[in-house]
């Protein structure tokens, strides 16, 4: 899954700054939603990057049963907060 396509499917948009804060909300909880039913190993993975962006992922215990799984999620944290120290943020 696409991180466009997420936006749009999950949206309606691919540039979040035209999101209102209510479609946000409604955006994100359909998001948790539909991760919550999702059995598909790598959609799940992009869906919870995109919650973990959003600030709305649920913690790496719940929504992982995989150590490998985990291990992957810990890994991108880490990498986006290394990509936001390097860019002043």
């Amino acid at each position: 899954m696409e991180f466009d396509d997420q936006m749009r499917r999950f949206f309606g948009t691919d540039d979040l700054g035209t999101i209102s804060p209510e479609a946000m909300a409604s955006g994100i909880e359909r998001m948790q939603v539909e991760f919550g039913l999702e059995t598909d190993k790598g959609r799940r993975f992009a869906m919870w990057s995109l919650l973990y962006m959003l600030g709305s992922a649920p913690t790496l215990d719940v929504a992982f049963t995989d150590e490998h799984d985990r291990d992957a999620a810990r890994t991108f944290m880490d990498l986006l907060d290394q990509a936001n120290s390097a860019d002043g943020g």
